[in-house]
């Protein structure tokens, strides 16, 4: 006999909540459904990894509010394109779905890398995105092997997702 699931048939396996802070993000009016995607497609390709049910939070900001979370947490007193921030692991026994953590994108620095690598910034969130929950899942990029793996994983989420290779020199 099958174990019952923990997730209430009306409720998703994995809840993604997006918030929009920054009223430029207007101009891309499909990015909270982008961002659903993206935090979907990456969740998958980590496979059972992830705790289920679980949930993200994604919020859209500004360089302004980016910079203050980015010198606040970082030290690194200027904007940034993403900032992920995961959550622990809920303690034992408690029946709720795992928050993995939070991932923040800055619109002005993310028009501005796509425009300069000649991305759409619809497919730049994306990858934004996908590169945050993948923090979130605990990749990182700090060693060459790790950056490796991450980018790798990147690659094929976003290939699933249609997008190309974010990481492809530009053709001369």
């Amino acid at each position: 006999m099958a174990a019952p699931s923990l997730v209430p048939e009306d409720e998703p396996a994995v809840a993604v909540d997006v918030l929009v802070e920054a009223d430029g993000w207007s101009a891309l009016p499909e990015a909270e459904a982008i961002a659903i995607r993206a935090v979907e497609a990456a969740l998958t390709a980590c496979g059972e990894d992830v705790p289920l049910p679980c949930e993200v939070s994604v919020t859209l900001t500004d360089d302004a509010r980016i910079r203050v979370l980015n010198r606040d947490w970082r030290d690194k007193d200027k904007p940034t394109n993403v900032l992920s921030f995961p959550q622990p692991d809920l303690p034992e026994g408690v029946d709720a779905p795992q928050p993995l953590g939070d991932i923040i994108v800055a619109l002005e620095t993310l028009e501005a890398e796509a425009s300069d690598e000649g991305k759409t910034p619809g497919n730049h969130l994306a990858h934004l995105v996908v590169h945050g929950t993948l923090h979130l899942m605990g990749y990182d990029h700090i060693e060459d092997d790790e950056a490796e793996e991450m980018e790798a994983l990147e690659r094929q989420v976003l290939a699933g997702l249609g997008i190309d290779d974010p990481y492809a020199l530009p053709q001369d």
